[in-house]
């Protein structure tokens, strides 16, 4: 069964219409290639009500197995995506964003600026991407192999990990 997937696309020039979604194709393309099914995609404002009510829509409407954050993670004012998704969670896997941050590590020192979260909330996994397509690339490549395992634990899966 492919896992299903949500989009969400934080940038406030992108949702004015003035940046073309870059980062959010680009996990569209990765996730294609590691066989989910994307199943929601949403482009809004660095607004913390807009993030909030499309991943509740994400999670709690639509049960989607894995939501794909990008954009607002790093330290300008506007940049409110962690504090969001982690008012949101129920429990926190910070492992993820570790192993995210220290894959950017290898390419530049700034990964470690970024404040990215990753967690479940109810039967949906989280992942805080950054906002560059570049850095989305690196993380996916990081923590890829690992989603749907965590998936299936997510879901119950009792098996022993291997």
């Amino acid at each position: 069964m492919p896992i299903s997937a949500g989009i969400l696309t934080i940038s406030d020039r992108g949702a004015a219409g003035q940046r073309i979604d870059e980062s959010g194709e680009l996990i569209r393309q990765i996730a294609g290639q590691h066989a989910f099914r994307v199943a929601g995609y949403k482009l809004v404002p660095d607004e913390k009500k807009d993030i909030k009510r499309a991943l509740l829509h994400f999670s709690d409407e639509l049960g989607l197995d894995v939501i794909f954050t990008t954009g607002g993670t790093g330290l300008s004012p506007r940049d409110v995506t962690p504090e969001v998704t982690a008012a949101l969670l129920d429990k926190p896997v910070p492992g993820i964003a570790e192993a995210m941050r220290l894959a950017g590590l290898k390419y530049t020192p700034y990964a470690m600026l970024s404040r990215a979260v990753c967690g479940i909330r109810g039967r949906s996994l989280i992942l805080n991407l950054p906002g560059s397509p570049k850095a989305v690339a690196e993380c996916l490549e990081a923590v890829m192999p690992t989603l749907p395992h965590a998936v299936l634990k997510i879901k119950g899966d009792m098996s022993e990990c291997a």
